[in-house]
């Protein structure tokens, strides 16, 4: 099957690399128009290397192979106005908006709550909730306008159980079951829909870095991916340690398609039977 979006315009946020990235590319070959923002810089007390403009770059030319029209924007998902603006340029270029993946997230340092510094949790809030919030809060218009729309918010597997050391996280990604919800609720009056996705470890460089391989493999000098496979899989009752990013995007397109159009409020796991255990 193919042109499941055809002739439809998404806003994805987040989309220089990782799951943002292969949103982008999938939904593009689906027949979609990509407008796509990214902060594209290093962010204070992320332990990881961000994306760049270049990672930018690289997913508008992945979109274009695919045929399909792109907008860009270096954009932090904190700044409600400069968001908007970009977004606005966007639907003005492409002529308008169906779909929102508000994607964009960090992980930072973790530790007990009682005890986490204040700014890395002011931080993961600030983004990971705050930054779906305002995301939605300005495609909102647009698709009211429209009177039809999917939103898709990217939460976690914590986003609906909980994990020691990353309250913080767990915190803002259960927030953002509660923003899905409640826009589920007062938009659905314009035939928006609003569902959440909530993946399990995926192989992106959020995950895939020194600093997680030395958190899940303390006991080793230098361990890497294949260190870390085991722990990993642990967590999971299908035999895999971590789902790939396509596998997240599938899911996206299917709530951005009209092959879900009476669903939503939905927390969708991809987990591989994570939420089990």
């Amino acid at each position: 099957m193919t042109g499941r979006v055809e002739g439809k315009v998404a806003f994805i946020t987040g989309a220089a690399r990782g799951q943002g990235r292969s949103h982008a590319v999938r939904l593009a070959q689906e027949g979609a128009d990509i407008i796509a923002i990214d902060v594209c810089k290093q962010l204070d007390n992320v332990p990881f290397p961000m994306s760049t403009p270049a990672d930018l770059a690289e997913t508008a030319d992945l979109v274009r192979a695919e045929g399909r029209r792109i907008v860009t924007a270096e954009v932090d998902v904190r700044d409600y106005e400069g968001m908007k603006a970009a977004l606005d340029a966007g639907v003005a270029e492409l002529g308008r908006l169906d779909i929102v993946v508000a994607n964009a997230g960090i992980g930072n340092e973790g530790g007990e709550l009682t005890t986490l510094d204040e700014t890395l949790w002011q931080d993961m809030i600030d983004v990971n909730l705050g930054g779906v919030w305002k995301s939605v809060k300005a495609a909102v218009p647009h698709l009211i306008a429209q009177k039809s729309g999917s939103i898709v918010l990217t939460s976690s597997v914590g986003g609906l159980k909980a994990y020691p050391n990353v309250g913080h996280y767990v915190a803002a990604k259960h927030g953002v079951v509660g923003l899905m919800r409640t826009f589920a609720v007062e938009l659905g009056q314009h035939s928006i829909r609003v569902n959440s996705v909530h993946p399990t470890h995926v192989s992106t460089p959020m995950l895939l870095n020194d600093g997680t391989f030395k958190l899940f493999r303390p006991d080793l000098e230098n361990p890497g991916p294949d260190d870390m496979k085991p722990i990993c899989q642990m967590f999971h009752v299908l035999p895999i340690p971590w789902v790939e990013p396509v596998d997240v995007s599938n899911a996206v397109l299917f709530l951005a398609s009209d092959e879900s159009r009476y669903l939503t409020g939905v927390p969708l796991p991809i987990d591989a039977g994570s939420m089990l255990k």
